[in-house]
């Protein structure tokens, strides 16, 4: 069954216009309160999506062990340091490359698994690894004439990146604990646990150090609104597409974010992308690709 492939797609549709509508709210409310919308906004949506699935796996439980807690709190920590990091990084050096720099997660990933959870690699997936690493090293490599403001944006997306690894990884292991034979289930537990636990921290931090931030957040609720909702079904296919088929193949089609981000950077955002930087943006695209169907 293909019908993966449509879902992913929209997937990757739904999470390119959450970035670009928390983008949008960058310049008023800052990276930390755009970074709160995607928790706050998207917490109802998620809940409705714990709902459905509940009904359609009635069999299902959730289990809330310590473990699971652990996990779930560097997740939860790390997915907000990671899309803090990808909007500041994405307002610094462009929509799309913002973007690419994301991929990352990738080796990130890849070591983090290794190293903590035994997880070894196929010979394609080393390939694919190493070819997304450097199309990445050579879209960050400083060019003359290229300012700190460019540099530092590069710097925010591989910190993204690595946070999103982190995350991953840890989402994963909460999500074994919640119910292990009901992944699905288990995910969007997950998912709308770790936003509960972000939206009280980002709602109490921003309260504390900026109110005008979280003042910015309520007054712009139309865009906010949406960009939760598109965060939240973003990850509710994301979900849907990894119950119908392997996490190898969803990745790949993934990949079409890219694409999408640069269009929506020159249609949205007026930017354009050099030919060095299409070239090796593809390369890293090939890459995870091919480290996705190894």
């Amino acid at each position: 069954m293909l019908l993966f492939i449509p879902i992913t797609a929209l997937a990757a549709t739904f999470q390119v216009a959450r970035n670009a509508l928390q983008r949008g709210l960058m310049a008023e409310a800052g990276p930390w309160g755009a970074t709160l919308v995607r928790f706050l906004f998207g917490l109802p949506f998620s809940l409705l999506f714990v709902a459905a699935c509940w009904a359609i796996w009635p069999a299902a439980s959730a289990h809330f062990t310590a473990r699971f807690w652990v996990a779930a709190s560097l997740g939860a920590a790390a997915q907000v340091g990671a899309t803090a990091a990808l909007l500041t990084s994405m307002g610094k050096s462009g929509f799309a490359l913002g973007a690419a720099f994301q991929q990352s997660s990738l080796p990130f990933a890849a070591l983090v698994g290794w190293a903590l959870l035994n997880e070894g690699q196929t010979p394609l997936a080393i390939a694919g690894i190493g070819l997304a690493s450097v199309g990445l090293l050579a879209l960050s490599w400083p060019k003359s004439g290229v300012g700190k403001d460019a540099m530092s944006g590069v710097v925010f997306g591989l910190v993204s990146g690595a946070c999103y690894a982190i995350a991953l990884n840890a989402y994963r292991a909460a999500s074994l604990e919640i119910d292990p034979h009901h992944a699905a289930f288990a995910a969007v537990v997950t998912s709308s646990t770790t936003q509960a636990m972000q939206s009280a921290g980002l709602v109490a931090w921003l309260a504390w150090k900026s109110p005008a931030s979280l003042r910015a957040v309520l007054r712009g609720w139309r865009a906010s609104l949406g960009a939760g909702f598109a965060g939240a079904a973003a990850s509710a296919l994301w979900v849907t597409a990894l119950a119908l088929a392997p996490a190898a193949p969803v990745r790949a089609v993934g990949v079409i974010e890219l694409p999408l981000s640069a269009l929506v950077g020159r249609r949205l955002f007026a930017e354009r992308l050099s030919l060095w930087q299409l070239g090796w943006g593809g390369a890293t695209a090939l890459g995870v690709a091919l480290a996705a169907l190894g």
